[in-house]
This record gives structure tokens, sequence and C-alpha cells, in this order.
């Protein structure tokens, strides 16, 4: 590998042109114009195939062995962030079940919000969402007593008030344990 060649890392999306090498460190300029830097095996020269030094000084037995050793799957790296927003978000605002609610009295309302909350923990428990965000509102906190009350009901659930930044004090977060027996 020389300056100027150009190089895709392997365990990434990500290409560019070798700017410097420092030993077994490779800067690369991405497609993207960020200078990063990877090890010399964490990357391959995307212009065709090796050039006849560096075939003649590879040890062919060690090749072998590295391509018959299993590799285990690389994660994916999530970010800080990302790790702790949730995956799923239920708005029970009553506007945004029903088109209108003239005609509803508050009980008919609150037993439209908790139907919604139900079947959406029970879609989350059955598709094995971890983490659920009910936002119900402040409000006089009729609809928080009465999910805390649902949420009471299954053994396979904690919750807790949502990211008081995000939500302020109208939202719930559940989080489902996959594995409860």
């Amino acid at each position: 590998m020389i300056i100027g060649d150009k190089v895709a890392v392997l365990d990434d999306a990500i290409s560019g042109v070798v700017t410097a090498i420092k030993g077994a460190e490779v800067t690369i300029l991405t497609t993207d114009g960020f200078e990063l830097d990877f090890l010399e095996k964490e990357l391959i020269v995307l212009d065709g195939s090796l050039s006849k030094k560096a075939l003649t000084s590879m040890d062919i037995s060690e090749v072998i062995a590295e391509k018959s050793h299993k590799k285990p799957g690389k994660t994916k790296r999530i970010k800080p962030k990302e790790r702790n927003l949730p995956p799923m978000e239920v708005d029970l605002h009553i506007n945004q079940l029903v088109p209108k609610t003239r005609g509803l009295n508050n009980y008919e309302m609150l037993t439209i919000q908790l139907d919604a909350a139900k079947r959406q923990l029970d879609f989350a428990i059955s598709k094995r969402i971890q983490k659920v965000v009910f936002i119900h509102g402040v409000g006089e906190g009729v609809l928080r007593t009465e999910l805390e009350f649902l949420f009471n009901r299954y053994d396979n659930v904690k919750f807790y008030d949502a990211d008081y930044q995000k939500y302020g004090r109208g939202a719930t977060e559940v989080y489902i344990f996959q594995n409860a027996k």
C-alpha cells in the first residue's frame, strides 16, 4: 500500500485515498472529505489486484490460515445518543387517537386511550421491542394513574418517567424484559 492508493475499509462503508502511512497506521482522505486513521490490515486496495511484489512477500500458509479462521461477526457501533433513544413512541392524546371527540364523555375517552396503550404494549411485546414511551400529557394525572395500573398487571415490564428533557413530565417509559418466563 502506497500514498495515493484508492482503498476501502473492510468492516465499514468507507473508502478514500491514502494520504499518509506511519508504520501500520494508514491515514485516508474519505470520499466525504474526512481524514481518518486505520490499521493497514483494516484496509483493502481498490484498484484491482495485488502487485507482484505484494504477492511474493505474502506467506501462503498464513493467508490460508486467515481464510479458514472464522471471524466473529462485527457488531454495529451504536452512538451513545442513539442507544438511549426509545425505538417506539405512543402518543395517547385523545386527538391523536380519534378524529373528533364531540359526543364522548371523559370515561369513553379514557377507555379509548387505555385500549390503545394496551394494544401498543402487546404489539411491542410480540415484536420484541424493548422500550416504549407512552406520551400521556400532564393534566390531572388520571390517565397516568390508569396506565400505571395497566403496566402493573404485566410481569415482564418495568416503567418509569421518560426523559424529562424530551417529554417533560407527560410521558412514561416502559422497559420490556424479553426473556421473562
